[in-house]
Order: structure tokens, then C-alpha cells, then sequence
């Protein structure tokens, strides 16, 4: 990618930023919600005696029950609160157009809102400038434009003098002038374009003068009424044009999810915005701007620095938007761990759901379910140092998901390379010991919890995963290093893997449990009972479903290979072949009904695909052609039967 490429992704980046920002503020005051849980102060509680007629028309009377007194400032209250939402959700809305905009557009949206800025602050800066002479006015009755002409210079030049204030303010209105000229969008004549300065430094000029202080308190609002003008001309003429492209915004997003889907359209457009560098952009900027805010002493030590980082942490968590860029911060750096391993482990498989996708995804979710940004600030970082021991203890499993399959590939294929067995093997002592001694800080050092579990049950059960890759990998080594058939070899690994999960299955009906305990006594709330009702059906049922179905077929398979007869070995010695499937010498054998021989084990395989010889497609095992002849006789006799029948009734029939 060259220099300019970046340089420009950057801009992009850049100008995407500001309306996150303007999002995370609307979220910080809650939408203009009102905050906190206590009751206006118009609610008054009264204990009245309500009078109640029932269904019959009798009359009940109840004492004590507290009434709510609603007056007209309530009323005005709620209007308020309610319009505070509307203006906010607007709000929300319009800087989510604008950050998915295409870069041109966005371009002059920052044109537009720049000219409008210098308007503004062109007009406070000579409403500040003339206040500030007039000040000077009221207390020396000479003007400026007299010190000059009487050559007044310690009065003219004095920094807190209405001199230097008026020089300061002219150079600041000539700086905005250009800026206006060169980014307002309406039409650029050349004599309005070289009028400019002139309209700026108006208010400033006539500050010279000995003018009545009413004329000079209107100056500023004269000199605003051109630039505001033309910036509202802009905004009237370009009104169809923000509509057209609304428009066609939206056409082609519907014809695109038409024509590939929503989930194309989402990807397309997650890729078009960049939006996990914008986010992190955001987040990084927001923390600046925190770190700024807090004002650290000149000498730091490492107190003061634990205590701002904890600072940063919690502030850097309080919205859904700073939520999200502490996502897409974590994704980054999980997704260089994943790196860092895979150039441990000399493997460069890139994976559509790399660590970096799934431990974001994770996160956010425990952010969401334990409700991290409702929780006090205190309770807040305690949660999300919490969540962050999950998710470690989860980037152990997904770090075992990397090692496994070339721990397979390794003793399967004989790699005589030493070293990327070692690199491996290192790697799985780690996926060891970490998990353990996190076991052992957490236990020592914390109350048993139904977090304090659930990290156990994660810690646990990556550790019994790393171990069933272990024994397995030692298996498939022994296999490659015997000169002989191991028929016993699938058993083992059938057991082993049976015994991994099982207790994957098992840790999972636990962490089912906790998180009902969870939601029923410590903290509910309609994520996590989602989450639950997600665990429950992938992790729990269909899990269970396809370790039945496994076991299902292993067994069938042996019943059926069971059900053929063994080969003696006079049979083999005539025989004298090897076996068709695994092309290896056969010291133990099944006859099939065919009359071929085949390993028991590579039969009892085959058998998970289909029901025939691998040579003549026959059925293998004869108890099914026993019942398909008793059909077949079945249905014989069932035809006869009826031709029978017919003929009876033929000959029944009257001529």
C-alpha cells in the first residue's frame, strides 16, 4: 500500500470520528432521560381513603394506599423529558447518516458545518473584542483612533489594553474571512469573494471610531448577517439535493440485499466504512481526551499511574459507543496474540473467524449482559476486570483450536521435524500451567463465586482438552512407528475423545446452571436469558444430539460387524493380500457375505458411511438380507394373495 493510500484511508478515518463522538455524548446523558431512580419532587404520597365500587355496585373502601398527586408541572416536566428524547433520538440518527456516508459527501458536510462555525465565532470574537472596548471607553473618554492620531503608544500597546485586543481580534477575523471564502459552498463571485475580509473586519474598524456604544453593540450582528445568509442559501438550494442522495442511499441498499442479501450488504459496508479502525480511532482519542481532562501531577509514581489507569478504564467504559471502541481496542491486540502463536507454532492458516472477530464478539457480550455501563464506577471496573479474566481464560480455547489440528497433522503424517513438534508441545505446556495457576491465584485470593466458577469451569476444561490432544498425539506417534496393523488404535481414540466430551459436556450443563443461578438471584436481565437460551440449544442439545448420534452408529457398526464371521488363518495365508480399504497386511480379518476380506476396523469405519462392500457394492452383513428376503417372500405371498383374490371374483361374476 503506498504512502498516499494510507494517507488518504486516514482522512477517512479521521472525518468518520467526530460523529461517534456526538452519539457517545447523547448516550453519556442518557438520551435525555432523566437519571437516577428517586421520585420528583411534585410526587406527593398521601394516605387517603380510596373509595372503590366493584363489579356488584358495592362500595369498598381500602385505607392507607398511597396516591400520587400529578399538578401541571408534571406535566411540563414530562414534556420537557419527552422532547429532550425526541431531539436526542434525532440526534443519534443524523450523526449515524453522516458517518455512513460516502467520503465525498462527508466532505461537504464539513465544509457546510465549518462555514457555519466561523460565522459563529467570528461573531463572538467581535462581540467579546467590542464588549471589551467598550469597557475601556467607559473608564478613559478617548478613543482608539485618537491614541493613534496623539501617537498614545504605552496606552495603544498595553497587553491587557483595548489595543492589542483589537489588533488580536483583526488578525483572528482576516484568518476566518479566508477560511470563509475558500470553504462556504454557495456561489464564489470574485468582487463577494474579495468583499469578505472587509464584511469580518467591519465590527473591528468601526471600533476605531467615536461611535455611540448602541451603534457598536449592533456591529457584530450586521457584520453576521451576510456569511449567515449565504450559509442558509447553501442549505435551502442543496435541501433537494440531501434528499436525492438519502434517496438513492436507500435504493441501493435495497436492491443490493435483493440481489446478494442483508448479510453481503452489512459486510460490504462494515469493509466500505472501516469501522473496526474508527472505533479503535475513537476510543484512543476519547482516552487522550480523558487523560487530558484529569490533569496529572508532575511527578508520577507508579500509584498515581494504577490509579489513572483505573481512572481511564472506567471512563473508557460508561457507553455503548466507548463499549465498542474497547472492543475493537481488544480485538486488536487479541487478534496479534493469535499471531504471536501462530508464528510460535511456523502455521499461517487464516481463518474467516480469527481470534480477533471472536474474542470482540465475546467481550461485547459480557459487556452487555452484566450491564457494564450501569454500573457504579467502583462496581464497574471490578466487572470488567472480571470480564476480562473470561475472556483470557476463553483466548486459552481458541489457542487450543490452533494447536490441535497441527498436533494431528504432525503425528499423522510423520513430520520428522523436530522442532515444530517442540514448538507445539510448548505450546501445550503452557495451555497448561497458565490455566492452573490461574486456578490457584484466583482461589487463594478470592471468595468462591459464580464468576470465581465459571472462570474454573473454562480454566478446567481447556486444560482436559489440551490433555486429549496430548494422549491422542502420542497415540497416532506409537501408530507411526509400529511395523504392524493396530486394530485397536480407533477404539482408543474413540474412548478418548468420548472422555473429553463428556466432560466438555458435562462443564457445559454447569456453566447452564450458574448462569441460571445467575440471572434468577444475582443480576437478571433479557441478554443474558438470551444467552442462556443460545448456550442451552448449541452448546447443551445439539451437542447431545450428535454425541448420541455417534454412539448410535459406532454401536450399529459393531453389531453389524460382530454379525459377520471372523477369518481363520489358513484363510489368510491362502489369501495372501492386503486389505482393501487401508492397503495394509491383514493378520485378523472379516468375511463379508461377498466373500471379501477386510480389517474389522476399516469395515466398522466404512459401515459409518454405507451398507456395501467397498469391491462389489453388495449388502455386507447378512442379517439385513435375511429381512429383505422375508419381505420379498412377504410380498410374494401378499401378490398372490390378491391375483387369487381377483381370479376368485372373476369366476364369481355372472355371465
Amino acid at each position: 500500500m503506498s504512502l498516499q493510500t494510507r494517507l488518504l484511508s486516514l482522512v477517512d478515518v479521521l472525518l468518520r470520528v467526530p460523529p461517534l463522538f456526538i452519539i457517545d455524548e447523547l448516550f453519556r446523558m442518557g438520551l435525555g432521560l432523566p437519571q437516577g431512580h428517586s421520585l420528583p419532587s411534585n410526587y406527593e404520597k398521601s394516605n387517603e381513603t380510596i373509595h372503590i365500587v366493584d363489579i356488584d355496585g358495592e362500595l369498598v373502601t381500602e385505607t392507607g394506599s398511597p396516591i400520587f398527586q400529578y399538578d401541571a408541572q408534571f406535566y411540563k416536566l414530562f414534556f420537557m423529558v419527552l422532547l429532550k428524547f425526541i431531539f436526542s433520538c434525532v440526534g443519534c440518527l443524523a450523526a449515524l447518516c453522516t458517518f455512513m456516508l460516502w467520503t465525498k459527501h462527508l466532505l461537504v458536510v464539513y465544509m457546510y458545518l465549518i462555514s457555519v462555525g466561523v460565522v459563529f465565532v467570528s461573531y463572538w470574537g467581535n462581540v467579546t473584542t467590542i464588549k471589551t472596548i467598550m469597557m475601556s471607553m467607559n473608564e478613559s473618554p478617548t478613543s482608539i483612533l485618537e491614541d493613534i492620531l496623539s501617537l498614545n503608544f504605552e496606552r495603544l500597546l498595553r497587553i491587557d489594553g483595548c489595543g492589542m485586543v483589537l489588533l488580536e481580534n483583526c488578525a483572528a477575523q482576516c484568518g476566518m474571512a479566508y477560511i470563509f471564502s475558500y470553504v462556504h459552498l454557495g456561489p464564489k463571485y470574485p468582487l463577494l469573494q474579495k468583499s469578505w475580509p472587509i464584511i469580518f473586519l467591519a465590527p473591528s474598524f468601526l471600533c476605531l471610531l467615536p461611535l455611540p456604544q448602541s451603534l457598536l453593540h449592533h456591529a457584530p450582528v450586521f457584520a453576521a448577517v451576510l456569511p449567515l445568509a449565504m450559509v442558509k442559501f447553501v442549505l435551502w438550494s442543496s435541501s433537494f439535493s440531501i434528499i436525492q442522495t438519502v434517496y438513492g442511499g436507500y435504493v441501493h441498499a435495497r436492491t443490493f440485499v435483493s440481489n446478494f442479501g442483508l448479510s453481503a450488504l452489512m459486510e460490504t459496508e462494515w469493509l466500505r466504512l472501516n469501522v473496526p479502525c474508527v472505533l479503535r480511532t475513537f476510543w484512543l482519542v476519547r482516552l487522550i481526551e480523558q487523560a487530558v481532562a484529569l490533569q496529572l501531577p508532575v511527578g508520577l509514581n507508579i500509584g498515581s499511574l494504577l490509579l489513572t489507569g483505573k481512572s481511564l478504564l472506567i471512563t473508557g467504559c460508561e457507553t455503548l459507543t466507548a463499549v465498542l471502541g474497547m472492543t475493537s481496542v481488544i480485538s486488536y491486540i487479541c487478534h496479534y496474540i493469535g499471531c504471536f502463536f501462530q508464528w510460535v507454532l511456523l502455521t499461517e492458516d487464516e481463518d474467516d473467524k480469527s481470534i480477533g472477530t471472536v474474542s470482540a464478539i465475546l467481550f461485547y457480550i459480557l459487556a452487555l449482559q452484566t450491564g457494564l455501563t450501569g454500573l457504579e464506577p467502583e462496581k464497574r471496573f471490578v466487572r470488567l476486570c472480571r470480564n476480562f479474566c473470561l475472556l483470557f481464560t476463553a483466548l486459552l480455547h481458541f489457542i487450543h483450536n490452533i494447536v490441535n489440528p497441527l498436533l494431528m497433522s504432525l503425528s499423522a503424517s510423520h513430520n520428522p521435524s523436530l522442532h515444530r513438534h517442540v514448538r507445539a508441545l510448548a505450546v501445550c505446556l503452557f495451555l497448561i500451567v497458565y490455566p492452573m495457576s490461574l486456578l490457584a491465584y484466583l482461589w487463594s485470593h478470592h471468595p468462591m463465586s459464580t464468576w470465581l466458577l465459571a472462570v474454573s469451569a473454562f480454566s478446567v476444561e481447556v486444560i482436559v482438552k489440551v490433555v486429549v490432544s496430548l494422549l491422542i498425539y502420542a497415540l497416532f506417534l506409537i501408530d507411526a512407528y509400529r511395523s504392524t496393523f493396530w486394530e485397536k488404535l480407533d477404539d482408543y481414540v474413540y474412548y478418548i475423545r468420548a472422555f473429553g466430551n463428556t466432560v466438555e459436556f458435562c462443564f457445559g450443563i454447569f456453566l447452564f446452571f450458574n448462569g441460571a443461578w445467575i440471572l434468577m438471584f444475582e443480576s437478571g436481565g433479557a441478554i443474558r436469558a438470551g444467552m442462556m437460551g443460545i448456550h442451552a440449544y448449541f452448546n447443551i442439545w445439539c451437542e447431545a444430539r450428535a454425541g448420541w448420534s455417534v454412539f448410535m452408529k459406532r454401536r450399529t457398526a459393531v453389531n453389524k460387524i460382530e454379525s459377520l464371521p471372523e477369518a481363520s488363518e489358513h484363510q489368510l495365508a491362502r489369501l495372501d493380500d492386503v486389505c482393501a480399504i487401508c492397503y495394509q497386511e491383514m493378520r485378523t480379518a472379516k468375511i463379508t457375505r461377498c466373500n471379501h476380506f477386510f480389517h474389522g476396523v476399516c469395515l466398522r469405519k466404512w459401515l459409518y458411511v454405507q451398507d456395501r462392500c467397498p469391491l462389489c457394492h453388495d449388502i455386507l452383513y447378512k442379517v439385513e438380507v435375511d429381512k429383505e428376503n422375508e419381505e420379498g417372500r412377504n410380498s410374494n405371498t401378499n401378490r398372490s394373495d390378491v391375483a387369487l383374490d381377483q381370479n376368485v371374483q372373476h369366476i364369481e361374476e355372472p355371465r
